[in-house]
């Protein structure tokens, strides 16, 4: 955990006492600061207090004997509405910060690489803190990927803390200034969260705040809103900044042909390996993220050769296209990381005969990005809140079910792919929503997929064993003919 010591003796609250706002007070109640926590829930309460967590009711303190408000990246700042309570500290010019903000202003001394976009960014991290580590560089790995910032390990300054960074963290982190600083994509997301989409990017965009040269912006430029300001930032010319695609030519830049990553940041394009022999990072979205992992740890230092090296040992992501088993000559994939369309799109464009489970809590736009995909499906089974949105849109599109929850989705997608023993067939749980109606996170909602498949009856093998069954697919093979 990390000393929080420059917050020693001052009074300093803390709201939301989730993960990241549990770790953030305790850190802080252990540098001796004076802490008054809270949270609305009273279970997240009884939690903290068990921790020795002091808890104060936020809402009837004097905000001005507070120096810093630390809030959960889940309560809103700005909009539909500030939290009443981020409303009485803006009141009396209390800083609002979140924990990533503590780690800054004590491990002064370390480099910094962070990792944003609506898509992909939990698996571009954990990528790159793979090549980071297996390389031999001293780093730590976490923020919105799952480990709270401040319960990192502390870093001198050869140490390298490699950062999920969400719209949200990046909103109330005032101090960084990345070393290496990543836009994967943007697509509408959280909309619930932002006026629009304009503020919405502006948020994403805080991940190059006050980089200039040698520091580095690794942009994708898939999508138009990433690619616009790619554009800008090579205009402005403050930092040194590399364009990376997963599915065409970028001058200068990093990304893949026919599946072939390919290097032209030295002015000549270099073939650097074959990604569609990495069952671990399949489909052209991976492609991207594998770019800009390239591009991200070559930036800071890493010799390319070592960089393969680490691409081809990468063993994947849990909860994101993660491999789960194979029964009965049926593949099983865990994809509940799929919180929104655009990522379980991804999803499906990499299947051939898919049994698609999905559904939760819906989010502002439905399933429209998976439209292109559809022909990849050839059942859905609809769980949660969503069940009912999700059938309308899907009605003539393609044969469903609504099966209710994930118990009787997995029983019917099983049973069905069983019967009509269709080639290449997965059962592929990418929800496309979010996971609160019936879970509480996505972890939880993977994890009960996993053990589910796990006592399933049947002839299990490790998919290791038979790896053609998850990347060999037609949407595959369309892509590898450009």
């Amino acid at each position: 955990m990390i000393d929080v010591f420059p917050f020693a003796g001052y009074p300093i609250a803390v709201f939301g006492l989730g993960l990241s706002g549990l770790s953030a007070a305790k850190a802080l109640v252990k540098s001796e600061a004076d802490v008054s926590a809270w949270d609305d829930d009273e279970d997240a309460r009884q939690r903290a207090a068990d921790e020795g967590v002091p808890l104060v009711d936020l809402y009837g303190i004097d905000w001005k004997e507070q120096t810093s408000l630390v809030l959960s990246p889940g309560v809103p700042l700005h909009h539909p509405q500030p939290h009443e309570i981020v409303k009485l500290a803006e009141a009396e010019n209390v800083e609002v910060i979140c924990d990533a903000e503590l780690l800054v202003r004590t491990q002064r001394a370390a480099a910094y690489i962070g990792i944003t976009g609506t898509n992909g960014k939990s698996t571009t991290t954990s990528l790159i803190g793979h090549i980071m580590q297996v390389s031999g560089r001293e780093a730590e790995i976490g923020g919105n990927l799952g480990i709270p910032a401040l319960q990192l390990d502390p870093l001198e300054q050869e140490g390298t803390y490699v950062l999920e960074m969400s719209s949200f963290q990046l909103e109330l982190t005032r101090s960084i200034t990345f070393d290496v600083a990543v836009l994967l994509n943007i697509s509408p997301d959280h909309q619930d969260r932002y006026a629009g989409m304009d503020d919405y990017i502006a948020a994403k965009k805080m991940i190059f705040y006050r980089q200039t040269k040698p520091r580095t912006a690794v942009v994708g430029v898939d999508d138009d809103y990433s690619r616009a300001i790619y554009e800008q930032l090579k205009a402005a010319d403050d930092q040194v900044v590399i364009g990376v695609s997963g599915v065409e030519r970028v001058h200068g830049g990093i990304y893949t042909v026919n599946g072939v990553l390919v290097d032209d940041t030295e002015g000549h394009e270099t073939p650097v390996m074959d990604l569609r022999e990495n069952p671990s990072l399949p489909g052209r979205h991976n492609w991207q993220n594998t770019a800009a992992a390239y591009a991200a740890t070559k930036s800071a230092g890493v010799d390319p050769h070592a960089v393969m090296a680490c691409i081809q040992s990468y063993p994947g992501l849990v909860h994101r296209q993660e491999p789960v088993a194979l029964v009965d000559g049926i593949g099983y994939v865990n994809d509940s990381k799929a919180t929104n369309a655009e990522a379980a799109a991804r999803a499906l464009a990499c299947y051939d005969a898919i049994y698609w489970i999905c559904g939760g809590r819906p989010k502002e736009g439905g399933l429209k990005a998976v439209e292109p995909y559809l022909g990849n499906v050839r059942h859905a089974f609809l769980i949660g809140e969503a069940a009912m949105e999700f059938s309308q849109f899907l009605d003539g599109r393609v044969p469903m079910t609504v099966s209710g929850d994930l118990k009787t989705a997995l029983s019917d997608a099983r049973k069905l792919a069983k019967k009509e023993k269709a080639e290449g067939a997965v059962v592929l749980l990418s929800p496309g929503a979010a996971s609160f109606d019936q879970f509480d996170d996505f972890e939880a909602r993977g994890d009960a997929f996993r053990d589910r498949v796990e006592r399933l009856p049947g002839k299990h093998l490790d998919p290791s064993e038979e790896p053609g069954i998850f990347p060999g697919t037609r949407a595959a093979a369309e892509e590898e003919g450009g």
